[in-house]
């Protein structure tokens, strides 16, 4: 695609933006960026190896610490995006399973006091949870914890964002898979584009930087705006990552309909040769990218042409309270279970440091992972 077509492409869609911020002030102009040094990629080690000592009930047989925790606010959703869930919907937890508030907040004390330093928020979508502003404001009262982030589709983000900010949120990752409205619509089955892009610039309005955009990328159906997802990065402080796609329940996953990392690149490096690698911290699943002279930068999310479990620190807990160590993993156990029969702290920590000790050196491969029953990735927390 030739740079001309793309920047017009980019003005149709940031001007749409910009009209639908409550603000109006105009959030495209880009500022010099940063001299990047080139950084080789070299495998990473394990971590622990060299590692100050740890909490040995987040820490695996592999010396992996679990500094990371993913909590699941909700299996329910308004939209019903393909690579995440079967266009019927799924069979949803009755509420009385699913874990309450306070059950929540005991889990993130204990995993805090054991050296998470950051929880991110998911769903199902997380900001239809009527608490959500709350349940931000009590984890930032947590001692240890850096950061609190969330994972939103967008919908309702430029609405609650200002309570969230003053709560304490401090990391903001919005997922869109198309710039092209009606593509919107077909690939979430539902509208609300230029919602999601309100989202976006009420984000950056109020100083989130970088404001994360997630991209999943499907050959046959959004490979085409490569592209123009990076000429976003030229003028707003955005991280465009581009997501495999990867295997769940009822996504209907098909190799080839999956876009390598590799193959993403070479298609952006044939736009923009002087595209620079980023340093990237240790455990970090993306590979980062700049164009010298953007304002944001471009990432990767590589599960699976190049994993990255050697270096992973996450672990996850689902609405319905189970804590899982892998995201392509089925082996699951309940917290829920253990906290309502009045399991004390040390018998929760005894079962969750038994289920991390049983984590595997790796995924098992994306033909693998494939045929393996596991849930729909709205039922995980995305």
């Amino acid at each position: 695609m030739a740079a001309q077509p793309v920047s017009r492409v980019v003005r149709r869609v940031l001007r749409a933006g910009v009209r639908s911020c409550s603000s109006g002030a105009p959030v495209t102009q880009p500022c010099p960026g940063e001299p990047v040094v080139e950084v080789l990629s070299r495998p990473r080690p394990f971590l622990g190896e060299h590692a100050a000592p740890f909490s040995a009930f987040l820490t695996d047989s592999f010396g992996r610490r679990h500094s990371y925790l993913r909590i699941s606010l909700t299996e329910r959703c308004n939209l019903r995006c393909q690579y995440c869930m079967p266009e019927e919907g799924v069979p949803l937890t009755p509420k009385a399973d699913l874990l309450t508030t306070e059950e929540i907040l005991t889990l993130a004390r204990l995993f805090v006091k054991e050296g998470v330093d950051k929880i991110r928020l998911t769903g199902g979508e997380p900001l239809i949870r009527p608490d959500v502003v709350d349940i931000v404001a009590q984890l930032r009262q947590l001692e240890g914890l850096r950061t609190i982030g969330i994972t939103t589709n967008g919908i309702n983000l430029a609405r609650l964002l200002p309570q969230l900010q003053k709560a304490g949120l401090s990391a903001i990752n919005i997922s869109l898979d198309t710039l092209v409205p009606a593509k919107f619509e077909f690939i979430v089955r539902r509208k609300g584009f230029h919602k999601v892009m309100e989202g976006i610039h009420k984000a950056i309005e109020l100083g989130y930087s970088p404001v994360k955009v997630n991209c999943v990328v499907m050959r046959g159906l959004n490979e085409d705006e490569l592209l123009d997802f990076v000429a976003l990065t030229e003028g707003l402080p955005l991280d465009v990552r581009f997501i495999e796609y990867m295997p769940f329940d009822g996504n209907k996953w098909n190799f080839k309909k999956m876009v390598s990392y590799k193959e993403m690149l070479d298609t952006l490096r044939q736009q923009w040769p002087e595209l620079e690698k980023l340093p990237e911290e240790e455990s970090s699943t993306a590979k980062a990218f700049k164009i010298p002279g953007f304002r944001g930068q471009v990432s990767f999310i590589t599960s699976m042409s190049e994993h990255f479990c050697g270096t992973c620190n996450r672990l996850r807990i689902t609405a319905d309270g189970n804590l899982k160590v892998c995201l392509f993993g089925n082996s699951e156990v309940s917290l829920r279970d253990h906290l309502r029969a009045g399991a004390s702290e040390e018998e929760l920590l005894r079962v969750i440091g038994a289920a991390v000790g049983r984590k595997k050196r790796q995924h098992a491969g994306m033909f693998n992972i494939s045929q393996m029953k596991n849930r729909p990735m709205i039922l995980i927390g995305g």
